[in-house]
């Protein structure tokens, strides 16, 4: 505990607090909280943003993700089609005249997006669209990088999840129509992977197939991969046990020419596959990301995808050189999640939080975070094409104007909290929506 209080104690020390001249931080923002958000808000939209979690892409792609929506998943409010926010993404991108996206006023903007593509070809689209968000670079979590985002400004992210299912996933697809849409979109990833290195098959030794995986992550750094990318939460627990190189050769052994294996042998060798991975990380200087928040579909099990279960991995010093990244922060336990953040090999994306909460919530969420590790949390905006008239446009704006306003509104009551000056705010602004995460990757970003 005296450590505990000694860390938080260096932490308020570190934001400021010694300028107050010993001044007491109140519980309550003061009458004044609203004229510091109307002066800090214009300068924080200035600041150039480095989205860290986004999946960048035209609806038609089919590579955008190694996931699809299983049909008629439920969406919560702020990302239906019917949110009226949205009409004003419309709006500040593309000029929209009208109120509302009926089907009629919705070809308006499907035209005006067409007649874009054309006046700004090849990468120069999605370029333009960051630029009006003011956003200088984006990171893409996609299956395959297109020739239309410009590598300059979408850094890729990978994604990883394949190599844990190999064998016959019969069983598998079969648990429920959730896995029935994800598992079969695994397969197609791994056989990408398998053509990508001129595999025809699995090999027939564990040894060999570890060889692969080592060959995927060489080649894609050099496709200018900056991370990998698990999605796992949706397919399987997050607890994952320690198993031994023995045990995963026998169970590969046994399965890699046929047959069907049980859950626990699937568990065991996917477990291994996994810290093989979180090593390899280390090994390569490739940050992992994992999915930590709740997801879409009737199945998806929130308990089993508890962020607090991976802890164990987390603060195994096996992995102390591997970094981490929390994608979406672990919400709606982003209160717990921010002590994994205490690990210096631990980061948090805020991603998806800004989006299934409003503003008024979601500045909750940041204060907390900037009043614990705020040198350890990051931006992001999880756009994604959802169809036509409702893309990554629309969705890049709408997470990048609400992470802006909330992180506005949470530094304005810190401030008339005494908890910390207008001038370490901005340092604090700068390092969420841009510094924290450039600093992690160095110079594989630009």
């Amino acid at each position: 505990m005296k450590q505990m209080l000694s860390l938080l104690i260096l932490a308020c020390i570190g934001t400021g607090l010694t300028s107050f001249a010993g001044a007491q931080a109140r519980p309550f923002p003061g009458p004044d909280v609203q004229q510091i958000y109307q002066r800090l808000l214009p300068q924080i939209e200035k600041i150039p943003a480095f989205d860290h979690h986004a999946h960048p892409g035209f609806s038609d792609d089919p590579d955008v993700d190694a996931m699809a929506a299983p049909p008629d998943a439920s969406e919560a409010l702020r990302t239906r089609d019917d949110n009226p926010e949205l009409i004003a993404a419309a709006k500040a991108l593309f000029g929209y005249p009208y109120t509302d996206l009926s089907p009629e006023h919705a070809k308006w903007l499907v035209a005006k997006k067409a007649e874009l593509k054309k006046q700004y070809p090849g990468t120069a689209y999605f370029n333009m669209i960051l630029d009006k968000i003011n956003t200088e670079s984006s990171v893409a979590n996609r299956a395959v990088m297109p020739d239309y985002l410009d590598p300059q400004r979408f850094p890729w992210v990978f994604f990883a999840d394949s190599f844990m299912w190999p064998f016959n996933n019969e069983r598998e697809t079969a648990r429920n129509p959730d896995e029935g849409v994800y598992i079969p979109l695994q397969e197609k990833m791994l056989r990408r992977w398998m053509q990508q290195e001129n595999v025809s098959k699995l090999p027939a030794k564990f040894g060999d197939y570890l060889e692969f995986i080592v060959r995927v992550l060489a080649d894609n750094r050099k496709k200018g991969g900056i991370a990998m990318k698990f999605e796992v939460a949706y397919f399987r627990p997050t607890t994952f046990s320690d198993p031994t190189r023995e045990q995963a050769d026998d169970i590969y052994q046994h399965y890699a020419a046929g047959g069907v294996p049980s859950e626990k042998d699937y568990r065991t060798f996917q477990d291994y596959i996994f810290r093989f991975l979180v090593n390899l990380g280390g090994r390569l200087s490739f940050p992992v990301h994992i999915h930590t928040a709740v997801g879409i579909g009737d199945y998806f099990n929130l308990s089993q995808s508890n962020i607090m279960n991976l802890e164990s991995v987390l603060r195994d010093p096996r992995y102390r050189s591997t970094t981490f990244v929390m994608i979406h922060g672990g919400y709606p336990l982003e209160r717990e999640a921010v002590w994994l953040a205490a690990m210096k090999n631990v980061y948090l994306d805020s991603s998806f939080g800004e989006l299934a909460q409003y503003p008024a919530a979601f500045k909750d969420t940041l204060k907390m975070w900037l009043e614990t590790f705020p040198d350890k949390i990051t931006f992001g905006t999880d756009c994604f094409p959802y169809n036509e008239v409702l893309g990554a446009e629309e969705s890049y704006w709408l997470g990048a104007e609400s992470s802006r306003t909330a992180l506005a509104a949470a530094l304005a009551e810190m401030i008339s909290e005494n908890e910390i000056t207008e001038t370490r705010a901005l340092e604090l602004a700068h390092g969420y929506l841009h510094d924290n995460a450039v600093k992690l990757y160095g110079d594989k970003v630009h």
